[in-house]
C-alpha cells in the first residue's frame, strides 16, 4: 500500500481544496407572484413555471 513519506503542507492542502467550495444557488423571481425562486424550479408559492401553472395550489 502506498503511504506518503512526508506530510503535505497546509499551503498545498489549501490549494487542493480551493475548488471544493459550495457555490450559492442562483435565484430568480417568479413573474406571477414576484417571490424569489431557485432557477429551473416550480414556484412553491403559486405553482407557476415556464409561462403556465403546473401545480394547482390548494387555498388554505
Amino acid at each position: 500500500m502506498a503511504v506518503p513519506k512526508r506530510k503535505h503542507s497546509n499551503s498545498r492542502t489549501g490549494k487542493r481544496r480551493s475548488h471544493d467550495h459550495v457555490k450559492r444557488r442562483q435565484v430568480s423571481y417568479c413573474p406571477q407572484c414576484s417571490d424569489a425562486v431557485p432557477t429551473h424550479t416550480v414556484c412553491p408559492k403559486c405553482g407557476y413555471y415556464q409561462g403556465r401553472t403546473v401545480v394547482e395550489q390548494a387555498d388554505d
